[in-house]
């Protein structure tokens, strides 16, 4: 993986980590420290920070037959996966759970070790947006270590909500819906402030049109998808666009690595 751009920092490559390189510096290919290329920035006390992350074709898709493995590759699940482990949770919508068949958050040992000297958990729950609880308490998702939390509102139907009580915390963060602020400041009560969001589409629409969303993280992939695929966006229309800023971005075959700001 390579540095094309660099907007506040410059990022830098762990050669010493890599047995050739020498010959990946000659070709480009020096590892990028993804850490730090990702790292982010002193949180004020109980203020969150949340960041998505999408892998997407060049014409916008971020599935391909309903998922969204078809788009990444090697150097996608790095980024994917060095994500998570900077975060101390995993936001998700209901509907990405069940497409993408989501379970806990595989971290090594190693890793975890890592995040526990930084002063974060061992592993990061991950936290589900449902507001009818249309979930299976079956769902591998359920099976983990870590207790995942379910985040809903009080009109959801209650038999439903104690199906779910035994596998995972339930919380209500809204009467008739899910509020997206509501939602950030359950987190933040359980000092998850480092909050990564996989989507999906309509969630982080939510997260965006209210002003919550610090960053964009997105893999491009060269790939043309064809028309009638889901975006990263959906749901209702915003009056007004929102600007961003661009931070970096890594390329490896093809692939481009794009982060943007507020």
């Amino acid at each position: 993986m390579r540095v094309l751009l660099s907007t506040d920092v410059s990022v830098p490559t762990d050669s010493s980590r890599n047995a050739h390189a020498d010959h990946a510096s000659a070709t480009g290919s020096t590892e990028v420290d993804l850490d730090i290329a990702y790292g982010l920035p002193e949180l004020t006390a109980g203020t969150p920070h949340i960041r998505s992350n999408f892998v997407a074709s060049v014409d916008g898709a971020i599935e391909i037959d309903g998922r969204s493995g078809g788009l990444g590759g090697p150097a996608d699940l790095r980024v994917f996966r060095a994500l998570r482990w900077l975060a101390d949770v995993v936001l998700v919508g209901a509907g990405t759970v069940r497409t993408e068949d989501y379970g806990p958050v595989p971290v090594p040992a190693a890793r975890q070790e890592i995040r526990v000297a930084a002063g974060l958990a061992p592993i990061p729950p991950v936290a589900v947006v449902s507001g009818r609880l249309d979930l299976d308490p079956d769902a591998r998702l359920f099976g983990g270590a870590v207790r995942p939390l379910v985040l809903t509102c009080e009109a959801a139907p209650i038999e439903l909500r104690r199906a779910l009580e035994p596998v995972a915390d339930v919380v209500s963060c809204g009467e008739l819906t899910v509020e997206p602020a509501a939602v950030l400041a359950a987190l933040a009560e359980r000092g998850l402030l480092r909050v990564l969001t996989e989507g999906g589409p309509t969630l982080h629409s939510q997260l965006a049109r209210a002003g919550l969303l610090d960053e964009v993280c997105v893999t491009l992939a060269p790939v043309l998808a064809g028309p009638a695929r889901l975006g990263m966006m959906a749901g209702a229309s915003w009056t007004a666009p929102q600007h961003l800023r661009l931070l970096h971005v890594l390329e490896e075959n093809g692939s481009l690595f794009l982060r943007f700001g507020r």
